[in-house]
Order: C-alpha cells, then sequence, then structure tokens
C-alpha cells in the first residue's frame, strides 16, 4: 500500500469516526428534546387540569353569590316593608293619642301630657 492509500484511508477513517461522533450527539440532542416535550406535555397536562377546577370552582361561587345577592335583597325588602309597617303603626297611635287630647307623645318619646282644656 502506498503512503497516499495510506493517508487516503487515515481520512476516511477520521471522518467517518468525526461523523459517527456527530450522529450520537445528535441522537442525543434529538432524544433529550423529545424528553423536553413530554416534560412539557406533562406540565402542560397538569395546567390545563388546574385550570378546569378553577374555572369550576368560579362557577361555584358565581352561583353561590348570586344566591346570597337574591337573599340579601330579600332581607332588605323585608326590613323595608318591616319599618314601613312600624311606620304606619306609629303615625296611627300618634292620630289616636292626639285626637283623645294627649299632646307630646311622639315628641317627647313617649311622655304624655293631658292636655287641660278638655
Amino acid at each position: 500500500m502506498t503512503t497516499t492509500t495510506k493517508v487516503a484511508a487515515g481520512a476516511g477513517r477520521d471522518a467517518e469516526e468525526g461523523m459517527r461522533r456527530r450522529n450520537a450527539e445528535l441522537e442525543r440532542a434529538v432524544a433529550e428534546a423529545a424528553a423536553r416535550e413530554e416534560r412539557l406535555r406533562r406540565e402542560l397536562e397538569t395546567a390545563l387540569a388546574r385550570l378546569a377546577v378553577a374555572e369550576e370552582a368560579e362557577e361555584r361561587l358565581c352561583v353561590q353569590l348570586g344566591e346570597l345577592e337574591a337573599e340579601a335583597m330579600e332581607q332588605a325588602v323585608e326590613y323595608q316593608e318591616r319599618v314601613r309597617a312600624l311606620s304606619d303603626r306609629l303615625a296611627f297611635v300618634d292620630g289616636v293619642l292626639r285626637s283623645s287630647g294627649v299632646r307630646g307623645f311622639a315628641a317627647a318619646g313617649g311622655v304624655t301630657s293631658m292636655d287641660s282644656s278638655s
């Protein structure tokens, strides 16, 4: 074998070895990318599951808030009706007392005085 042939054969082996190393590096990079992609896919699935739970919780809270608002409105209406009824009763009693000659009941906080002109 001539020197030129030996050099060419050595260069061919070096090139082949370099290609094998490069191929191994690329295979490792592909495996790492696939593992990273799988990890990110699992993280995405976990995040989507948490999002679904949060959306369900938000929906339940909105329903509860609506129910509480309706209950609060109902209580406010009942309270307003009660105040109105008590005001009407007070006005009626004050009118009865005034017509019977008792003055100052409402103004004096319940202390009455008889009208001396009767």
